[in-house]
């Protein structure tokens, strides 16, 4: 099996491959002070949990944007597994070009899932991700990173606007049946929920604006909030909430992890 962790900067969410197929998946919280023990038995833990013996893992691959914690992570799988994990990185010999000024400030996370797109054969492709912050990866048909966009996340947005201002109370993020809200929770939803919505269309067709060559660019989403947003926007033509594990998993072939 391989074990593949994509490691952000709130969340961390795990994935168990056999082949080529996403067996279990979990998610949980990006804790710096953990030490690598403590990663170990948690790692250990949600492996046993989803009936996987640690002993059953013959490789592991991450992807981290969150340097503070990557070191403790890596020691905790290799505790708990025995094997030494790859890592993604912009220095990666990987099939993807990173054609961008400061090729070494990527995130390993944007690598992966520009990985996975030139993989799925969509040709030119715009992959949004919905985590911590809403990135938008622009990879061409023949595997050149050109760049893209990142914006404050769905999420992070939300939390700032009701801790900011004392009268909004936290509400859930369920997209609301109309635009004007008749109570406060459903003016907040609407607002985070369209806005960001009509922020995604608005991005996406400013880049396929810039987008040199004339012909279609494809835009899929990811992420752990896709599902909520795509369907309230008219760019995204397909939801693949795994695809940045997928791009570790196709990375992992390429770094020589077998398993």
């Amino acid at each position: 099996m391989l074990l593949t962790l994509d490691i952000g900067n709130t969340e961390i969410t795990a994935g168990i491959f056999r082949e080529d197929q996403l067996v279990s998946q979990w998610r949980l919280t990006t804790a710096p002070d953990r030490t690598p023990d403590e990663w170990a038995m948690t790692i250990g833990g949600f492996l046993e949990q989803r009936g996987h013996s640690p002993n059953e893992v013959r490789a592991a691959c991450i992807a981290s944007v969150a340097p503070a914690v990557t070191r403790s992570i890596l020691e905790g799988i290799t505790a708990s597994t025995g094997v030494t994990p790859a890592q993604v990185e912009p220095t990666s010999e990987l099939p993807v070009v990173l054609d961008v000024d400061e090729p070494l400030t990527v995130g390993a996370d944007r690598i992966a899932n520009v990985l996975a797109a030139l993989e799925a054969g969509w040709g030119d492709a715009i992959v949004a991700d919905f985590g911590t912050a809403t990135t938008f990866d622009c990879i061409t048909a023949d595997g050149r990173f050109i760049g893209g966009v990142i914006m404050p996340g769905l999420r992070t947005g939300a939390d700032q606007l009701t801790r900011r201002a004392a009268k909004l109370p936290a509400t859930e993020l369920t997209a609301p049946d109309r635009v004007i809200g008749r109570r406060t929770e459903d003016c907040i939803r609407a607002g985070v929920l369209f806005g960001t919505a009509d922020a995604v269309d608005g991005i996406v067709e400013r880049i396929r604006a810039e987008w040199s060559g004339g012909g279609p660019v494809y835009c899929v989403a990811t992420g752990g909030l896709a599902s909520l947003i795509a369907p309230l926007t008219r760019s995204i033509e397909s939801v693949h909430p795994d695809l940045t594990l997928q791009g570790i998993r196709i990375a992992a072939r390429h770094l020589g992890q077998r398993w």
